[in-house]
C-alpha cells in the first residue's frame, strides 16, 4: 500500500501519512468497517489524493532506497510520474491494488466509462515511455 501510495503521489511523507491515518480511523472505527482492506485501501487513495490537491499539485518523483535507476521498478515508477493524475490512480488502483472499474470510480468520485479511458490511456501512454526508454 505505501508502495503504491509513493507512485501514486511521488512522495514518500504523503504516502506514510495517508497510510497511517488510514489504519489509525479504521481502528476508531472497527466496528463498523466491513471489509478492513477494502476500507483501508479508499481511506489511503483519498488522504494521499486531498493532500496533494491541498498543496496544488503532485510532488516530485521520490526514489525510495529499495529502488536503483537501474531496476525495472524504476522505470515503471517514472513512467507513472508522467501519467495524469487521475490515469496514475486509475493504474495504480486496478493493477497494484486489484480494484475493478466500479470500485476505483466510487474510490475517485469518477465514473467507470472514465475510468476505463483513464486505464487505456494510462497504459497507453506507460507503453510509450516504457518503449522509449528500452531504446
Amino acid at each position: 500500500m505505501w508502495r503504491a501510495l509513493t507512485a501514486f503521489s511521488g512522495s514518500r511523507e504523503v504516502a506514510e501519512d495517508a497510510v497511517a491515518e488510514a489504519f489509525a480511523q479504521a481502528i476508531v472505527r472497527v466496528d463498523s468497517v466491513r471489509s478492513p482492506e477494502r476500507w483501508v485501501w479508499t481511506a489511503a487513495y483519498r488522504i494521499a489524493a486531498g493532500e496533494l490537491k491541498r498543496r496544488g499539485s503532485l510532488t516530485e518523483l521520490v526514489v525510495d532506497g529499495s529502488v536503483v535507476p537501474d531496476e525495472p521498478a524504476w522505470e515503471i515508477r517514472a513512467a507513472l510520474a508522467k501519467l495524469s493524475p487521475m490515469q496514475r490512480s486509475a493504474v495504480v488502483l486496478h493493477y497494484y491494488a486489484g480494484y475493478r472499474a466500479s470500485e476505483i470510480a466510487r474510490i475517485t468520485g469518477s465514473t467507470p466509462a472514465a475510468v476505463w479511458v483513464h486505464l487505456s490511456r494510462g497504459r497507453r501512454s506507460m507503453a510509450r515511455v516504457l518503449e522509449e526508454s528500452d531504446a
